[in-house]
């Protein structure tokens, strides 16, 4: 969901004009990886090789290739994260300290952060991680958890004595607050959320592990502990704009994105890690001496449910990327994804729910509405459509659409930018349904000429609200269009009268059959059972 929201509004963003870079990546390091790497008997790289690839292949099938996708065992992370962390160590906000760490005898680990499940000692919810719970949305640390247990096995585990080294959070409080309270822009939830923190008192956050897969503490005495991989993790988004400009020859990319006074970073996260980006990373930047851009915007969604259960990697609820394609083509997804991105509270998928915006929206209001124009004007005018001046209600709807389109992508309501493209469709629609050009071109109606511009036109816009969200179909649609360029070059405008040779037209869509049983087995690998399933 956060890849591609990112990757959408990069997109948009393209569509502006505006210089972007746009950056996520693996996350490698950290206990489960260590874990399941012994558990098969090879090396963490291994598994964290495969995956990583596997990644790579699933983001081109969703068309996610404006994001630039890196991986935290890059080499130019590690050392970003070594010389990063020496930094705010010379600059006083990291002490080291004597603590007790719960200790799983039988798996013969300490059980860092999320190895740890216990009841919250604020909430109750009886299935707390051991740094943040999931429910109330409190900090925590492993040792505050009530009747803890290890994540990996289940057993209970002992309190045993370890040094580690600190983030001094509560130094940086007063500037976190005049951040906070300076940034409007952010939503209700990350800012109330981070207030909340803020109300309560920060505490230090822990920066090592004793993990052997990870980035080695830079800290002096720190041998064979790393760098806990929340506190590591997010420096990606340095280190890749970083490395990116090394492999593309810009090597000022970092400076002009993170260091100068018109930056503007923005994170696409879910609601669970808005501490980590509203009051951690910035305390971090702030904390290494540079003067870097703290973070414009944090997009923070609510969640996703299914059968009443939020998404969850780790619990194993979703939809998996890898076995969607077996339902429909990534592009269908990405639409879908954005479609129901819940921006202001909690939304719950279904197969059903799935069906109706694939077969109803985009097969039979958008797909229609497209294929109907483009063959009434392929047939009429051979591909050759004679320059016109579009006027009319139908091209009024099509700018204030795209007005209306760029105030909710720029305030981050990147679902209601589905809804303008889908909104202009139906008007479409309504306008063939009442105006009946196939009749006005059977009588040679002057009046079809200018009914075919109105209709061209709102497909043009069409076609640009389309590009962050389905960006080869809107190609495709471009080219029918007979437009030349692609959308991304469109500044968001509409196009000058005129336009190049009309392309015999191919639908953008077509419906999924079955019900959503058919689509679940399909999605399960299941056999085909009965007339519904898809191949």
């Amino acid at each position: 969901m956060h890849l591609l929201s990112a990757d959408t509004y990069a997109r948009y963003l393209l569509m502006k004009g505006e210089e972007v870079v746009a950056v996520s990546g693996s996350d490698e390091h950290g206990t489960p990886i260590e874990v399941e790497a012994m558990r098969r008997g090879v090396s963490p790289r291994e598994i964290t090789d495969a995956n990583h690839e596997i990644i790579r292949k699933l983001l081109e099938e969703y068309s996610i290739d404006v994001l630039y996708y890196t991986r935290t065992e890059s080499p130019v992370h590690r050392e970003f994260v070594a010389d990063f962390y020496r930094k705010v160590d010379e600059n006083g906000y990291v002490f080291k300290e004597d603590v007790e760490m719960p200790f799983c005898p039988k798996d013969g680990i300490f059980l860092p952060d999320r190895f740890v499940v216990g009841t919250c000692p604020y909430c109750g919810y009886a299935n707390a991680k051991g740094d943040q719970c999931d429910r109330c949305g409190k900090l925590l640390e492993p040792t505050m958890l009530i009747d803890p247990r290890c994540a990996i096995c289940g057993s209970r585990p002992e309190i045993r004595r370890t040094t580690h080294w600190y983030f001094d959070l509560p130094k940086l409080e007063g500037m976190l607050r005049e951040y906070l309270l300076a940034n409007d822009r952010l939503p209700d939830n990350a800012r109330n959320a981070s207030l909340r923190l803020l109300e309560e008192g920060l505490r230090p956050r822990a920066l090592t592990r004793d993990n052997r897969w990870g980035i080695p503490a830079p800290f002096p005495g720190a041998d064979g502990k790393t760098i806990y991989v929340w506190m590591e993790a997010v420096l990606g988004y340095l280190s890749a704009v970083k490395e990116l400009g090394l492999k593309s020859g810009d090597p000022g990319i970092l400076e002009r994105f993170w260091l100068s006074p018109d930056a503007r970073p923005v994170c696409f996260i879910g609601k669970d890690n808005i501490p980590f980006h509203t009051i951690i990373f910035p305390a971090l930047l702030m904390a290494s001496g540079e003067r870097y851009a703290l973070p414009w915007q944090v997009s923070s969604t609510e969640y996703v449910t299914m059968d009443g259960e939020k998404f969850s990697k780790s619990a194993g609820v979703g939809v998996w990327m890898d076995r969607a394609l077996r339902v429909a083509d990534g592009e269908i997804w990405r639409f879908v994804a954005m479609h129901v991105r819940p921006e202001s509270r909690d939304v719950s998928f279904s197969w059903g729910e799935f069906i109706r915006v694939v077969n109803s929206e985009l097969n039979d209001n958008l797909g229609n509405f497209a294929h109907r124009v483009l063959t009434l004007a392929f047939r009429k005018y051979g591909g050759n459509p004679p320059r016109c001046e579009p006027r009319g209600s139908l091209v009024d709807a099509a700018v204030s659409a795209l007005d209306g389109y760029v105030h909710d992508m720029d305030s981050f309501r990147i679902k209601d930018g589905t809804r303008r493209i889908l909104e202009l469709s139906a008007a479409g629609n309504e306008h063939l349904s009442s105006e009946k050009p196939w009749e006005l071109i059977r009588s040679r109606d002057p009046r079809a000429d200018e009914a075919l511009c109105a209709y061209l036109s709102a497909l043009d816009a069409i076609a640009m609200m389309m590009y962050p969200f389905m960006p080869r179909r809107s190609a495709r649609l471009w080219g029918m269009l007979g437009r030349g360029g692609t959308p991304e070059d469109s500044r968001i405008r509409m196009p000058p009268p005129g336009r190049g040779p009309l392309m015999e037209p191919i639908p953008l869509f077509q419906k999924v059959p079955g019900t959503p049983d058919d689509l679940q087995r399909i999605y399960d690998g299941a056999p085909e059972t009965g007339s519904g399933a898809v191949d």
